[in-house]
Formats: structure tokens, sequence, C-alpha cells
């Protein structure tokens, strides 16, 4: 079993896209700095100083002391502390994996989503594919902040006292729907690609000896048309996260006892102006480095998969 990994990982290494990786410093940078990242918030419960949600450890006498390389500092608090005491490390790596978990289900939800309605527009074409892409025209005439805005707002009058997993399901489902960053990217993408693909002589050879539309939409075209929406997908990560981060800021996001990185930001936004800036500088940082570095893939990946540029 390991040498067959190793087999795997070894002929990636050696593949088109594995020399591509390797030889662009962009690409090798963004993949450090966004594994770091990323890893960092999936154990935060390990790797970080301080559990800041836990109110029993909280010492309100620790609060606003500034980065321990500052004046006042204090060493085991080493980007300072919040209005609260809460040790801002610990913070932004709890935060940042709120985030994280949002937008990856956002995004995955968003790509199930499009990636049926676009197959569904492009495949069956006629008056289905008009209503789809009518509905895709719909939806990108609106910004999209609005629209995660309208939805949250409408849920949070609707149900006041709603749990905490019913909070982070609403805030999933504002992200999946707005145009922008949502399920018709995905849609209009994945209508395009049908379209080019269900010309083609596999399909219309397919079509011929019988094989169901449903299997050569599954079998056949799905797999062509999956490079693009990686590339897509990965792009659209990046944008899901800053759109919750948006909408933390703005107060229509997590739940204030989960706080993302919007969150954090939005918190020390308030006291930015009495000179407490690292509240909202760390955790600024920390969302445009995770923000920044997988946007850089993104675009490495959609160099590398594109034969033109080989």
């Amino acid at each position: 079993m390991t040498g067959t990994k190793a087999g795997w990982f070894g002929r990636a290494w050696q593949s088109d896209i594995g020399y591509s990786f390797r030889t662009s410093p962009v690409a090798v940078a963004a993949a450090v700095v966004a594994f770091i990242c990323i890893f960092c918030a999936v154990f935060a419960n390990l790797v970080a100083p301080f559990n800041p949600f836990n109110l029993a450890t909280l010492e309100l006498s620790d609060a606003f002391l500034p980065p321990s390389w500052e004046p006042g500092g204090n060493a085991k608090y080493l980007l300072g502390t919040d209005d609260q005491g809460r040790d801002i490390l610990s913070a932004i790596m709890f935060g940042a994996r709120i985030s994280l978990f949002v937008g990856l289900a956002a995004v995955g939800i968003s790509v199930l989503m499009g990636v049926s309605l676009g197959l569904l527009a492009g495949f069956a074409g006629g008056k289905t594919d008009t209503i789809i892409m009518r509905v895709c025209d719909v939806m990108l005439s609106f910004p999209s902040i609005l629209v995660a805005l309208l939805i949250t707002g409408v849920s949070r009058a609707l149900f006041p006292n709603s749990q905490e997993f019913l909070v982070f399901g609403v805030l999933v489902l504002s992200i999946t729907l707005t145009g922008g960053s949502g399920w018709v990217q995905y849609a209009r993408t994945v209508r395009g690609s049908t379209l080019v693909e269900r010309s083609k002589e596999y399909v219309q050879a397919a079509r011929v000896t019988g094989v169901t539309p449903w299997r050569i939409v599954s079998r056949h075209v799905l797999p062509n048309i999956l490079g693009p929406v990686m590339v897509l997908a990965t792009i659209q990560v990046a944008t899901a996260i800053i759109t919750e981060a948006t909408l933390s800021f703005l107060g229509v996001g997590v739940p204030p006892n989960s706080p993302s990185l919007g969150t954090l930001i939005q918190v020390g936004n308030k006291f930015l102006f009495s000179g407490n800036w690292w509240m909202t500088v760390f955790p600024g940082v920390m969302l445009a480095a995770i923000a920044l570095s997988i946007n850089l893939l993104g675009d490495w990946l959609r160099d590398a998969t594109n034969p033109r540029l080989r």
C-alpha cells in the first residue's frame, strides 16, 4: 500500500502539473502559506496557546495588552489581547477555522448545485436551458452582499431564537445563493462546457448505441468538464471566506460566541482609534493571507491545466 502511494505521488510529482508547481516560486510560496494557515485553523485546539472562548480562563486584568514586543506587552500573549483579555493569536486560529468551515461548506454546496443545473441546462437545452439561464441572470443582477444580507436578515426575523447550527446553515446558504460567489458561476461555466462536449463524436456515438442521457452525462460529459470546475472552486473558496468575513463584520454572520475572522475584525474596529491597532490588524492579516494564498494557487492551477499555455 505504501509503495502504491509513493508511486502515485511520484507520478504526480513528475507530471506536467507537478513540474509546473515545483518550478513556480509563487505557487510554492502560496502553498506553504495556505498549508500553515489551514493547519493552524484545523488543529487550533492543539497548536493555539490558549482557548480564547473558554470563559473560565479569561483574565479581564489582561485586557488591551499590546503585542509582546511593544512596551507594556506580556511574553505569553505574542500578538496581544482584546477587550476581554483573550489571546489574539489563539482567537485568530479558532476564528480562521470557523471562516474556513463556512467557506468550504458554501463552495461545496455551490459546486453541487451549480454543476447539476449547468449539466441540465447544457445537455437538455430548449426551455430548460432558457429558464435556468434567466434565473442566473436575475441572480447576477443583484449585488452579492445585498442578497446575503437579505437572506440572513429575513431568517433572523423569522427565527429570532434560532440555534447556532441553524445560524451557520443560513450563513452558508446565503453565500451559496449569491450570484458573485455562489452556484451561478458554476452553472454558467458547466453549461458552456457541456454545450461543447455534447456536440462531440463520442456523445453522438453513445446516443446511437442507446446509452441513456443520464449515463452519458454522468459517465462521459461530467469527467470532461471537471477541470474548469476545480479551478473555479479553488478561487471561489477565497471569495466565500471574504464574503463570510464581510457579513460577520456587518454583524449578520456567525454567532458572537463562535466568532470568525470577520467578527474579530469588527470587534477590533471599535477600539482602532483608541490605539489598540493589533485587535484589527492581525485578524485582517490572517484573512488576507488565506485569501491571497488560495487565489494565487487558483491562478496557478488555471494556468497549469490550460494546454494552450504549456
